[in-house]
């Protein structure tokens, strides 16, 4: 079971080599309250400096044995770097990520200022990638995680606004979207430096719930087409949501990992897709680990294994109020139930 270190497991994952068990990870959020308390700060405090994101990313990984750390932990670093204000909640004591109170009324009138990686909190996010390089790398997988064009479109412009302009002003949308994936690419390739292993671009506001199938072969395919051909491996696309409608236009983005949330049909994905691919989900990263039993959670994650994923994952960020026993029990029940060969990963 022990025979390789996690980023042995993790990197072995991604390019499709054998491993020994299933990895315990993700390419979203994985901070925890336990995680956060036991380095005695509050939880608004872990967004504000490097030592406090990358401490609480390895506290939590050491607590319930991730094979990885994820930062950063909210949405806002980006817009917040272009410019505009954002609320951190920091005499908040509930659980309150961080959020854009006002944001552009149109997409011509977004700025991206060409030094954008060294504004706002971009430099911890930076940081906080060399401080997990400097204490894990050696033994652990690094992740982060970058959103997509449109998804950080409507980080910028209203969604609604976003969603309208799109059938009515398709250009001015399209627009920001290719500055905003050039934007992405660098961006990835930055992180990549500073140290991560994988990038997760996490498209999460195009699930068909949301945006046509149409329109999500119109406006978003191409440019997802573009942002994986210019990053390196591993490459993995992560959408919120349903995608039972788009998983096969996903599949046609260009990346090897394809990343999706519990209201996706595991199975028929997997038919869809073949075996050639890697396929990454799906619990509720909010039910799991906070109100599930013991059983429920063994049967969760042996339904994901049993409908064809090469990792478990979480659907989406794991919420970071859990039952340490619930995390616990997730990742033991990854390890024990993943040791066989998946379809598109075997087993040492």
């Amino acid at each position: 079971m022990n025979d390789m270190t996690s980023r042995q497991r993790v990197l072995n994952l991604f390019s499709r080599k054998p491993i020994d068990t299933m990895p315990c990870f993700s390419g979203q959020g994985m901070v925890t309250v336990p995680a956060i308390e036991a380095l005695g700060i509050r939880f608004p405090q872990i967004h504000l400096s490097a030592e406090n994101m990358a401490g609480t990313a390895i506290k939590s990984m050491e607590m319930f044995g991730f094979d990885s750390a994820v930062v950063p932990y909210d949405m806002c670093t980006v817009p917040e770097a272009f410019g505009l204000e954002v609320s951190i909640y920091e005499d908040a004591e509930d659980i309150l990520y961080p959020t854009i109170p006002k944001k552009w009324a149109s997409p011509e009138e977004v700025v991206i200022p060409e030094d954008y990686v060294r504004k706002g909190r971009m430099p911890i996010v930076s940081e906080a990638i060399e401080i997990l390089k400097e204490r894990i790398g050696d033994t652990h997988a690094i992740g982060t995680w970058i959103l997509g064009p449109f998804t950080l479109a409507g980080q910028l412009v209203e969604l609604d606004v976003l969603m309208k302009m799109a059938f009515k002003e398709k250009a001015k949308v399209e627009a920001l979207l290719d500055r905003l994936t050039n934007l992405i690419i660098d961006l990835g390739r930055h992180y990549r430096e500073m140290g991560a292993d994988y990038v997760n671009l996490r498209e999460m506001g195009t699930g068909a719930d949301l945006l046509s199938p149409r329109m999500f072969k119109t406006l978003v395919q191409p440019r997802l087409r573009k942002i994986f051909e210019a990053w390196s491996s591993p490459k993995i696309l992560h959408i919120c949501g349903s995608t039972d409608l788009i998983i096969e236009l996903m599949n046609d983005c260009g990346a090897e990992a394809i990343s999706v949330d519990h209201k996706n049909t595991l199975s028929e994905t997997r038919k869809k897709i073949g075996n050639d691919i890697l396929l990454l989900g799906d619990y509720d990263g909010f039910t799991l680990p906070s109100k599930a039993s013991t059983q429920e959670i063994r049967d969760a994650v042996k339904a994901c294994i049993d409908s064809g994923v090469d990792a478990v994952w979480p659907g989406c960020d794991i919420w970071p109020d859990i039952k340490p026993e619930n995390m616990t029990a997730i990742n033991e029940a990854i390890r024990d139930l993943g040791r066989s060969p998946t379809p598109a990963v075997g087993r040492t």
